[in-house]
């Protein structure tokens, strides 16, 4: 028994975390030796991110020192496509690669494990990659976010866009963890503003979902106080604000507390996944554009306003705040606000947008479970 924000509860340690993370500027060159995994490799990342944020050359430096050939895949684009995932694939056993490195933000990360698992297995139609009892063993991968949000590097989930119905599914299989996570903060000082709020709006989004979860252990719950508690610090209050900002208006203290917040929400998802707010926002990235941690950050209010229903929901909502220094009402205004998502929707939209989302596990992870109705509601207060 230990004593828990002034009440006492049993412990909870349940906890799985097979990547070995690397962390700190320069990490990819300093330990250029792990990525001696073999002599041919497969590189899977966007159209710019990779080569904007220096990842890519210091992975071109530490594939040279391991004497590794490599082929770069970097048609990765927002929402990967699942049909491109499977293209990768098929690029990197023609090759003959014997491993994956994923460079940049969730959308490459979350394809590279889609490319991991294709590249494993030859010839499976797209869909097949959901069969995961019946795939070969994912391809080893290496991931290096270049982005402060996802969390992707910890975790063996892979959001993927299914080409025909332009919906979300999620991929996940224990052969999905990075073998190796290079967190870099130097990596994200190239990234505008807004879109650096985004990623840390997803993070923070990953921590209090996670933390409300009923899969939540106390380990999972420490990472997700942390992360938040960096995140709440950096955007709400302007701490680690002295000295040279970069382009995007952050310092490098800063921008060390996001990628290493990002990380730990990342670490407390892998153990409880997320709530509603994240099929919710998929709606709004998908057919909208809007950026998807504004699209999950959008929905934190009533998050919470449902949540606090309960009497569970209610006791670990106070607890997640007195852990990031916050009242519960000042988390429910103030991370919408950041969102700053300001868009209309149509009562067609909206019934078209619940019949698209309304299946998802999410809705049963979190001590208030919404039904379809109150979905709509939601959508209804928020973009009416």
């Amino acid at each position: 028994m230990y004593e828990f924000y002034g009440k006492v509860n049993p412990m909870k340690l349940d906890f799985y975390m097979p990547t070995r993370v690397i962390s700190g500027e320069g990490c990819v060159k300093k330990n250029a030796g792990l990525f001696s995994l073999g002599k041919k490799c497969i590189i899977v990342t966007g159209r710019r991110s990779a080569k904007a944020s220096g990842a890519l050359d210091d992975v071109l430096y530490a594939l040279g020192k391991a004497g590794c050939e490599y082929v770069l895949f970097d048609k990765i684009g927002e929402n990967p496509l699942l049909s491109v995932c499977a293209e990768g694939g098929k690029v990197a056993a023609e090759f003959g690669a014997k491993f994956v490195v994923g460079i940049g933000g969730g959308s490459p990360l979350d394809a590279s494990k889609a490319i991991a698992a294709f590249a494993a297995n030859p010839g499976i139609e797209p869909m097949e990659l959901y069969n995961t009892e019946k795939l070969n063993p994912s391809l080893p991968i290496i991931g290096i976010p270049t982005t402060a949000g996802t969390g992707s590097e910890v975790n063996p989930y892979a959001v993927i866009t299914l080409d025909e119905s332009n919906k979300k599914k999620t991929f996940k299989s224990e052969h999905s963890y990075f073998k190796y996570a290079f967190i870099d903060p130097k990596y994200t000082c190239s990234l505008g503003h807004e879109y650096s709020v985004s990623t840390a709006l997803d993070a923070f989004c990953h921590c209090i979902e996670s933390y409300l979860s009923p899969k939540s252990t106390d380990i999972s719950r420490m990472f997700a106080v942390y992360g938040a508690r960096l995140i709440w610090d950096v955007l709400v209050r302007g701490e680690l604000s002295e000295g040279e900002k970069d382009a995007g208006g952050f310092t490098y203290l800063q921008r060390e507390a996001l990628a290493y917040a990002a990380t730990a929400g990342g670490v407390a998802i892998n153990t409880t996944g997320t709530g509603f707010p994240h099929p919710l926002g998929y709606n709004l990235t998908l057919e909208l554009g809007v950026p998807h941690g504004k699209a999950c950050a959008v929905f934190t209010g009533e998050y919470i306003k449902y949540n606090a229903r309960t009497p569970e929901g209610e006791k670990l909502l106070a607890e997640f705040a007195a852990g990031i220094g916050a009242s519960v009402d000042e988390i429910a205004e103030q991370i919408p606000k950041l969102a700053n998502v300001n868009v209309k929707l149509d009562a067609d939209t909206i019934k078209v947008y619940v019949e698209k989302v309304k299946d998802a596990s999410n809705y049963a992870n979190s001590p208030y479970k919404i039904n379809e109705e109150e979905m709509a509601e939601i959508y209804r207060k928020l973009f009416s």
